[in-house]
């Protein structure tokens, strides 16, 4: 006869050690758990508890507090319960990351026009496989710049784009153009309006396309990059697993600052040349450029005794000490040692790092 003596964790729910806690992440719901080290050291193999094997270790009160998280993991589908010769029929998820591109990303920057963006550029982008664009303004920019940029794309390759741009309160009218403006261009998955009077989602999206957000952040330049916090979280498959063996933030990407100098991201200080003078595919196969793709967040102070670092974003660009490239985000203000949240930019012992990157300006706006 068989019985059911294992409770094994759907293969979408992985278990990552913290340094006082774990957190089981559901990467199919895009929910995270909060779970003792303890509970999750009776895991074999990361993924399921002999039940025979582990009620017989513990006295009744440990049977009892076992009782309500066997409950707990029911309740919210991360478990069930089978036999030990069922057990191959439920592999694990495979964890290899694959992209096929060379570039997933870009992120283009400019005060309120970019006047290199035209066809020709964006076939340098097609040859990099490259099918999604950030563009950030820190200006005040024309819905005919807009439309004329979204004019090239929509009959292109790329498959998603992201706008960042000021929020305008003297344009009477500004809310209904930004309204037809994402109607009339299907690849906007989400239209940000910096400065704005309130933060919230001014117009929901359909299949994580066509958004409208507000922010009340002044967005006027890179140093608002490199933000670390919980709404930040992406809690899926890809982000999971690219952060195993790459850096989530990283990775595969390129930018362009407000200057035209192509960059891994718009706030590294290493340019590998302008896009006036030099070809993306140029500035991709320089030798340095991937210098920071496989950092991992194993391997960097802090992040590596995190529960949250592989559903976390990364910064290289701002750290808390700024010529060593595997210290701490600069402005995390997570302590995967207390479990507590606290303000970044009020602690003093970033202080000469904020000095270092000219950031203190920034924060007090």
């Amino acid at each position: 006869m068989i019985t059911e003596t294992l409770l094994l964790l759907y293969s979408h729910c992985m278990i990552v050690k913290g340094a006082e806690r774990s957190v089981i992440c559901d990467l199919q719901r895009q929910k995270i758990y909060p779970v003792p080290n303890a509970f999750c050291a009776l895991f074999k193999d990361g993924r399921y508890i002999d039940i025979p094997e582990t009620v017989s270790q513990l006295d009744d009160e440990g049977n009892e507090i076992l009782k309500e998280y066997f409950e707990f993991l029911e309740e919210n589908e991360l478990a069930f319960y089978c036999s030990s010769e069922d057990l191959p029929l439920f592999p694990k998820m495979p964890e290899e990351w694959l992209f096929p591109a060379h570039i997933s990303h870009c992120i283009l920057d400019a005060w309120h026009v970019l006047p290199y963006f035209n066809g020709s550029f964006l076939k340098q982008l097609e040859i990099l496989c490259c099918n999604f664009i950030q563009f950030r303004f820190f200006k005040k920019v024309s819905w005919q710049e807009l439309g004329r940029i979204m004019a090239i794309i929509n009959p292109s390759q790329i498959k998603s784009v992201e706008i960042i741009l000021p929020f305008n309160k003297e344009e009477g009218d500004f809310y209904k153009k930004a309204e037809d403006f994402v109607s009339e261009n299907g690849k906007i998955s989400n239209l940000t309006l910096s400065g704005a009077p309130e933060k919230r989602i001014y117009k929901e999206g359909l299949y994580g396309m066509g958004f409208i957000l507000q922010t009340e952040k002044h967005i006027t330049g890179q140093h608002h990059c490199g933000m670390v916090d919980s709404s930040l979280f992406s809690i899926n498959i890809p982000t999971y697993t690219e952060s195993l063996t790459h850096n989530s933030c990283l990775n595969r990407k390129i930018s362009i600052d407000t200057e035209g100098n192509i960059k891994n991201c718009p706030s590294m200080k290493e340019s590998f040349g302008n896009i006036r003078t030099t070809s993306l595919q140029e500035a991709v196969d320089h030798p340095e450029f991937k210098k920071y793709w496989n950092i991992t967040k194993d391997q960097i102070v802090k992040c590596k005794d995190c529960e949250f670092r592989h559903i976390c974003t990364d910064c290289r660009a701002y750290t808390d000490h700024p010529y060593d490239i595997y210290s701490a985000p600069l402005k995390c203000g997570y302590n995967p040692y207390t479990c507590e949240w606290e303000d970044w930019s009020t602690n003093p012992l970033k202080e000469k790092a904020i000095l270092h990157y000219g950031m203190q300006e920034l924060i007090r706006k």
